[in-house]
């Protein structure tokens, strides 16, 4: 337990500091740097690769974690892991096959509306190659206890190398086409690194044999990747779409706008990894009750921890977008609409942990690809009539419809609910609390003006929660904290 505990520690601090660092070059360097059009056109590329990750990858990084363990000698956990490393190829090699036939109007269709996509298209298989192998070699280092390594090039690395990439833009080192090619070049870098640390942990002797639960672990793969699949286009899917509807520059609006929104969905990161096997054991268990209060404390811890990290968003929105070029301002109202269709997701709890430990996660995957659809067709209605706006407007429909469908699947099959009458509440103190900050503005710098207006809000957020006591578990460790404060 204590290499558990230490690498999940670990894990997450290293992303905070992902997030940080993505957080500069996405809302200042980028745009400072690059421009909107390759600012966009990166963004793309990066966004169908990851798009095409899952089918590259055939679901064999979840398929090496989970299975990893049930094979008891050296031998037989070597054959299993050549044969995720090699699998693959038995998709890859038809699909790239199958591209290359197609190429020209593969490239038609991807650049239609914006030309400047047709010399970069060949990059997107090379990423989502180096993608997908990357995440095969990062599960070979998660099943041998080694996942920081992995987690900081994912997290850090790649995010602090093109920040690197990008001074070298400011400072004519690197034109702004040589970047895009240098951010396929980090991808591959990347895949190497971790596949030669994977080596270092593990000897490889690959030798292609099909293993003897070859039907069980094909019939998980074919899930996996639709789940794989299902999130991959929920998160790059509109931009994919922006692509053939507006110039390529309005990615970079979008993207801008969709990061901060993000930023909102981090902290349910660190307690899913905690949640999750405490779930899957009082499921197991049939502890209806104990599942049911675990639900309830989730959806309203996340909800208050999550509500001042929106609320320090949306207060601070028109501070924050001073800070970047004025073209990128339209993507305001982008980060609203994100942002509370993350939020109330976030207010879930662990509703996703409670339904794939169901024997019903099969009927909530296929739900996940009726929600794709959904998305497509919401984003080709609106699109074209309110631009960025109205990718955003779709995604948030989207979204919304698909936790709700999984939130009434949750309360009618399985008669548990996440939500008390704090909710409300919380609600409530939240939405009174933007009123009062979103409408007060400093004169000061906008990084000065944040600082403050963040500085109070979190004061009388957190005041306001602890005096209503919305949250008992905040409480007892706000409780602790004072406690040694007083001593």
């Amino acid at each position: 337990m204590g290499i558990v505990l230490n690498q999940s520690l670990k894990n997450t601090i290293i992303t905070y500091i992902g997030f940080g660092i993505g957080g500069i070059n996405t809302i200042y360097l980028y745009p400072v740097f690059l421009g909107a059009t390759f600012y966009g056109l990166t963004n793309y590329v990066t966004s169908c690769a990851n798009v095409i990750m899952p089918l590259f990858a055939i679901g064999m990084q979840n398929t090496l974690v989970k299975f990893y363990s049930q094979y008891k000698t050296e031998e037989e956990k070597s054959r299993f892991l050549s044969f995720t490393v090699l699998f693959p190829f038995l998709l890859i090699v038809p699909m790239l096959l199958i591209g290359l036939f197609f190429y020209d109007e593969i490239l038609f269709f991807l650049s239609k509306k914006n030309a400047i996509v047709k010399n970069y298209i060949w990059l997107i298989p090379f990423i989502g190659l180096c993608m997908a192998y990357f995440e095969i070699f990062y599960a070979w280092l998660r099943v041998h206890m080694h996942s920081v390594f992995g987690n900081f090039i994912k997290e850090v690395g790649l995010r602090l190398f093109s920040l690197f990439l990008l001074i070298g833009v400011y400072y004519n080192w690197l034109s702004v086409e040589g970047f895009v090619y240098a951010t396929a070049g980090l991808y591959f870098l990347a895949f190497l690194v971790t596949m030669f640390y994977a080596f270092s942990i593990q000897k490889p002797t690959f030798q292609f044999t099909i293993p003897e639960n070859t039907k069980e672990i094909l019939t998980y793969t074919f899930y996996i990747i639709l789940s794989g699949s299902v999130a991959n286009l929920l998160l790059d899917g509109d931009k994919m779409i922006l692509n053939q509807y507006m110039h390529i520059e309005n990615i970079a609006f979008y993207s801008v706008a969709t990061y901060i929104a993000l930023v909102i969905s981090v902290p349910s990161r660190a307690m899913h990894q905690i949640v999750y096997p405490i779930t899957a054991r009082l499921m197991h268990e049939n502890k209806h009750d104990e599942l049911n209060d675990l639900y309830k404390k989730t959806s309203i811890n996340l909800q208050v921890v999550g509500g001042l990290v929106m609320l320090g968003i949306f207060v601070n929105i028109n501070q924050l977008y001073e800070m970047v070029p004025k073209a990128y301002s339209g993507g305001i109202l982008v980060v609203f609409m994100i942002g509370i269709s993350k939020y109330f997701d976030l207010i879930l709890g662990n509703n996703n942990a409670i339904i794939f430990n169901t024997k019903y996660y099969k009927t909530v995957l296929f739900l996940g690809v009726a929600l794709v659809i959904l998305t497509i067709v919401l984003n080709m209605i609106f699109i074209p009539i309110y631009g960025i706006m109205g990718s955003a407007f779709a995604t948030l429909l989207s979204i919304t419809l698909y936790s709700l469908a999984k939130l009434i699947f949750v309360v009618k099959r399985l008669d548990l609910y996440p939500f008390t009458s704090q909710t409300l509440y919380s609600i409530a103190i939240t939405f009174v609390l933007f009123l009062l900050f979103y409408f007060w503005q400093f004169s000061f710098h906008p990084i000065i003006s944040i600082g403050l207006k963040s500085t109070l809000v979190t004061i009388l957020y957190v005041y306001i929660n602890y005096k209503f006591v919305i949250s008992t578990e905040i409480n007892q460790v706000m409780n602790n904290v004072l406690k040694k404060f007083r001593k």
